[in-house]
């Protein structure tokens, strides 16, 4: 568990008690602080006191007395609509932090490795943390993915934290200091949250807003916004910048061409590579995963060989084109990680005869893009509370049935692409949406396809 040493003895509130609200106010106890704390759930509130947390009502608090406010990402405190006492403690002029200040603020000697973006940040993340631990080296990797920030361990200066972090993480760590700083790529996406696109693009560039002389940042240059970004910060003196590309060259960075992972750093261009193939690393969504990874890696001294054999050795991650079961000579991949239309459509594009289900609660894209990928896509099967929405946005473009919920549309498309005969036929969960409508979270819905495949599998069995 961190020490929060920047908070012994200050008066702290901790509003959300869910996964890391709760270690957040665990941690920040531990090491002294006075926290009380609230949710808005009963139950969550409930399992706080039985740890010990004191339990508060908010709306009863003295802000002027309270010297800072840790929130969960999940709360808004500006848009679309600050929770009250977000509001409350911005009028008394109480700071609001996340967990990740917790970390920035703990002492801690190690470095910190950040990685964000709209996509492929889990990927990127778990990838870095699983070469640099293949390598020998002592590695925390946590944030958005993986143990939160307050139950991570304090380490010391030999070791290491690969953190992934979303927009809303970035929004409250004022004082974090990232020696290496990935920014993969920016498509729309929480705009509610960021109160439109400006918003969402300056939460993620807080990424490298401390960084100084000898820091590290790297930025992919395969969309307009990132691009802004590092030419913005090329300009300017101090930190090493370095883009990395799958769609473009990269001078002096790390790019992807005829499928060669290419290493000019050092401005010589060098073939490390191949990354067709990877079976758990599918698609150019992917091999933008495999350069940021290898340029970190790089800039952290892990040798060439290590990373080709760390890529190579990843076991890929649960949700995120996960292939889960082959029978009838159909393939199963749960990608229901993909919560907006652009990783869907990344998704899709990996497989040739795609039997696509697709669905949930929209995000303000909708379908953009899918339907341009209708060579890829046989018949999309549509569940969730768009799906009536959706089915106008694929009119006259692709095939699809309104299914209404995931194991409707999991038989439907088993049974279509047992019938069309086609070769190596993929139904693909890739729901371009949010899951709230029908289940927890995407692990959820993607356990639920799971079970639902397994059950398949066995009734086919018995048969």
């Amino acid at each position: 568990m961190i020490s929060c040493a920047g908070f012994i003895n200050k008066r702290v509130a901790v509003l959300g008690l869910g996964k890391s609200g709760l270690a957040a106010a665990r941690a920040l106890t531990l090491s002294g602080a006075r926290v009380f704390a609230w949710d808005d759930g009963e139950a969550c509130r409930e399992k706080a006191q039985k740890e010990g947390i004191s339990i508060r009502e908010f709306s009863r608090v003295n802000w002027g007395q309270v010297d800072a406010l840790v929130i969960s990402p999940g709360i808004a405190h500006t848009f679309p609509k600050s929770h009250p006492a977000a509001h409350d403690a911005k009028q008394a002029g109480v700071p609001i932090i996340g967990d990740v200040e917790l970390l920035a603020t703990s002492g801690t000697q190690a470095p910190q490795i950040a990685i964000t973006g709209t996509n492929g940040k889990s990927t990127t993340t778990s990838l870095l943390g699983h070469i640099v631990e293949q390598s020998g080296r002592t590695v925390e990797i946590g944030g958005n993915l993986g143990p939160s920030i307050g139950n991570m361990t304090m380490m010391e200066r030999d070791g290491l934290y690969v953190l992934e972090l979303s927009s809303y993480q970035l929004e409250l760590c004022p004082s974090a200091h990232f020696k290496i700083a990935v920014l993969m790529n920016i498509s729309p996406d929480h705009l509610d949250r960021h109160g439109g696109m400006a918003g969402y693009v300056q939460a993620k560039t807080n990424i490298f807003h401390n960084q100084g002389v000898g820091d590290v940042a790297i930025v992919g240059l395969d969309d307009e916004p990132s691009r802004k970004i590092f030419n913005d910060l090329d300009r300017l003196t101090g930190r090493v910048v370095i883009p990395v590309a799958t769609t473009r060259k990269a001078p002096g960075g790390v790019y992807v061409e005829d499928g060669n992972l290419i290493d000019d750093l050092t401005g010589d261009a060098t073939v490390i590579m191949n990354l067709d193939g990877l079976a758990n690393l599918p698609g150019i969504h992917n091999a933008q995963n495999c350069v940021a990874v290898y340029a970190a890696a790089r800039k952290i001294r892990v040798d060439i060989e290590d990373i080709i054999e760390g890529i190579k050795s990843f076991p890929g991650l649960a949700h995120r084109q996960e292939i889960i079961e082959y029978f009838d000579g159909i393939t199963f991949v749960n990608d229901s990680k993909a919560t907006n239309a652009e990783a869907a459509q990344k998704a899709v594009a990996c497989y040739d005869n795609v039997y696509l289900i697709v669905g949930g609660r929209a995000k303000e894209t909708g379908l953009r893009g899918i339907g341009d990928l209708n060579k890829h896509i046989r018949k999309a099967f549509l569940i969730g509370e768009c799906a009536e929405a959706f089915a106008a946005e694929l009119e006259g473009k692709v095939e699809f049935e309104i299914c209404g919920d995931l194991d409707t549309a999991t038989h439907a498309a088993r049974d279509a692409a047992k019938n069309d005969g086609l070769d190596h036929p993929v139904v693909l969960l890739s729901p371009a949406c949010a899951s709230f409508d029908q289940f927890k979270n995407f692990e959820d819905r993607g356990d639920a396809f799971r079970a639902i495949v397994d059950t398949m599998r066995l009734e086919r069995a018995s048969a």
